[in-house]
């Protein structure tokens, strides 16, 4: 069987699968039970110390999006930061550790931008035998207003500082996590490298109101009459995630730096495909508090089945491996062209497809054939777009196959054309006025 266990920064875990910073691991209890159920790690909720008390409201504190079969799509919480006295987050702490040796203990942080705050909570920290600390930049809500939260991790020149100061008074491994509440998150990931962390985690929440509620007219969740935004998670998220991790994944200032995936994941599969763009492990929230704890055991099995089919010995024979084939849009082969096909026997001639490629396509599907209804696509129409397959209520009804000689019947060019992408397609303006 593959060998799923996992080691990030040195910390040996017996799964790739943790825990992030949220309510599931405020405390020993919650810690300790997912423990039994066989989670890999735990990033212990975050910890503070100076600066006004934690109180968090008495009331809702959760929106959320769902699909048409009530299947949660995204969760918008507005909790803060640990309201437990510090004093007995440290105690639990070292007991889960001296209790659970061989999983992985990380403790998440977030006191003032000032040098003393963060030596003395690292000092603490240290005592409990943790296994590494993460530095929570990346919270929208509530600890933001304090001048914490994504209000460092939005500038880099804090984030530079703060993990100096970490690494100068600390021994233990340091992870950043990162706000997605940023136009490029490539700028905070080089800070945190400039300043020597060890690792970035990401991503954190997504500043949201996920809606309002139109007979109080306030945001969801609502207290006393009035909302406020909060931090979008879950799997409507994980596609902003996977490309914030790619885009730092392949940044040349920041190429091999270690990376802990965060957002959406609810499955194994979505968890290989994190590592498979170069994350160590991933961690896991709104899908342990949506099914429980015990849903880490299908990511496991799932993953390790999937491995063993493709003959992956361990998570490193394939992480990192879908890095090479991202790219920009302008290096896309151009040559490379596809046309839909509609399998007869698997239509149930709902129409979708026709609907969608007439109203707001290419009109590329007919809707009759010898005055039948028959949805067959239209070769010279087609673009190859795949609006159609995502459409279409019939898994594999529609697919999209290549055209591997002749001639595109759209444009009339062949295939082979000589050139690979845009820019040194014939249309590319600057190429135009190079021939001209």
């Amino acid at each position: 069987m593959a060998d799923i266990s996992a080691e990030f920064l040195g910390i040996k875990s017996p799964n790739p699968f943790w825990l992030a910073s949220a309510p599931p691991t405020d405390k020993a209890y919650n810690v300790e039970r997912a423990f039994e159920a066989g989670w890999g790690g735990v990033v212990w909720k975050t910890l503070g110390e100076a600066g006004p008390p934690v109180v968090n409201v008495n009331g809702p504190r959760y929106g959320a999006i769902w699909g048409a079969d009530r299947r949660l799509l995204g969760l918008n919480n507005i909790e803060l930061i640990t309201d437990r006295d510090l004093e007995i987050n440290l105690k639990e702490i070292t007991e889960v550790k001296k209790r659970w040796p061989d999983r992985a203990m990380i403790v998440s942080l977030m006191v003032p931008c000032e040098e003393e705050p963060w030596k003395k909570i690292l000092e603490r920290v240290a005592e409990t035998g943790a296994d590494g600390v993460e530095l929570n930049f990346g919270c929208p809500h509530g600890m933001s207003e304090r001048g914490m939260g994504s209000a460092v991790g939005q500038v880099p020149e804090y984030i530079q500082m703060v993990s100096e100061w970490c690494k100068l008074h600390s021994d233990l491994p340091v992870i950043v996590k990162l706000t997605p509440n940023i136009t490029d998150v490539r700028y905070p990931a080089r800070a945190a490298k400039a300043g020597g962390a060890d690792a970035v985690s990401l991503i954190n929440t997504i500043n949201s109101i996920v809606s309002i509620d139109l007979d109080n007219m306030a945001p969801n969740p609502t207290i006393d009459g009035k909302g406020t935004h909060g931090g979008y998670c879950g799997p409507a998220v994980k596609p902003i995630a996977l490309n914030m991790v790619g885009e730092i994944a392949r940044d040349p200032e920041t190429v091999g730096m270690p990376i802990s995936g965060i957002g959406g994941i609810t499955t194994w599969r979505d968890a290989a495909e994190y590592i498979a763009l170069g994350c160590g492990n991933v961690q896991v929230c709104t899908a342990a508090m949506t099914y429980g704890f015990k849903i880490v055991q299908e990511m496991m099995a799932g993953l390790s089945n999937w491995m063993d089919e493709k003959g992956y010995a361990s998570i490193e024979d394939f992480r990192g491996m879908a890095m090479p084939n991202v790219t920009d849009w302008q290096y896309l082969n151009l040559n490379y062209v596809t046309k839909a096909k509609i399998n007869q026997d698997l239509c149930i001639k709902c129409g979708r497809c026709h609907i969608a490629c007439e109203d707001t396509s290419h009109q590329a599907i007919t809707n009759l054939v010898d005055g039948k209804r028959r949805f067959e696509v239209i070769d010279e129409e087609c673009v190859g777009c795949n609006l159609c397959v995502n459409v279409c209520p019939v898994e594999d009804c529609i697919t999209m196959e290549q055209l591997h000689e002749g001639v595109d019947p759209r444009t009339k060019q062949p295939v082979d054309q000589p050139y690979a992408n845009w820019t040194t397609h014939p249309n590319n303006p600057s190429v135009k006025e190079a021939a001209e």
